[in-house]
């Protein structure tokens, strides 16, 4: 229901822009021309206007009228094309998507996040930590490829002890011949809703609120 009325009022607003500047090119012309015929009516005949100096003022207003039609245009083809885009990432609703960020849930002693590797590595290494940031769970994964890979976590800790659903987060490190590589941490989330907001559009993530549909790196 929210999709619709977004898209209801994205073609509304296109609407009236477009008529607007329809309106404001019509009151520029109408303008010109009447300048224009006072000017005619109103000259030296000994010294009259110079048809060159006229020409390029009729070109001129030509040129503005053609980029304000070309700009609405534009503008207008955007509006459809972000509510288009909108009423396709609806279908993401209730969908698990990988975005980056390094908070995870644990649910009834499973929880899911991501990684997205620059390029392959040697060895990769997770790390899950508490809300006060301390250690609870290390794993080494080996080694893994470039792009983006699903991780889980069992909720068990390096103690042998389980831990209590919530909310945790953890951090990757990956090596490739010694030198580091770029691991960048993805939350997994379900999406909850769509909306249209500053021109983009944003899903709405339990747990970790708005990110841009641009973010996701994976849906699953």
């Amino acid at each position: 229901m929210a999709v619709n009325s977004i898209s209801s009022n994205t073609g509304v607003a296109a609407q009236t822009s477009a008529s607007s500047a329809s309106g404001s090119v019509d009151d520029a012309q109408s303008n010109f021309m009447k300048l224009l015929v006072a000017q005619m009516q109103n000259q030296d005949p000994m010294n009259p206007m110079d048809n060159a100096q006229m020409t390029s003022q009729m070109a001129q207003l030509n040129m503005v009228s053609g980029i304000n039609q070309l700009n609405t245009t534009l503008s207008s083809a955007l509006s459809s094309f972000q509510a288009t885009q909108t009423m396709q990432a609806s279908s993401l609703i209730g969908r698990e998507v990988l975005v980056p960020s390094s908070t995870l849930q644990l649910s009834a002693g499973q929880a899911k996040m991501g990684v997205d590797l620059a390029q392959s590595a040697d060895s990769l290494k997770l790390t899950v930590l508490d809300s006060t940031g301390q250690v609870l769970r290390t794993m080494d994964l080996g080694a893994s490829a470039a792009g983006v890979r699903q991780l889980s976590w069992d909720g068990a800790t390096d103690a042998g002890a389980a831990a209590a659903d919530g909310s945790y987060s953890f951090k990757l490190e990956a090596l490739r011949n010694g030198q580091s590589v770029t691991a960048t941490a993805l939350s997994a989330a379900q999406v909850g809703g769509v909306s249209l907001s500053n021109n983009n559009v944003r899903l709405s993530l339990p747990g970790l609120g708005e990110v841009a549909l641009a973010d996701v790196r994976q849906v699953r």
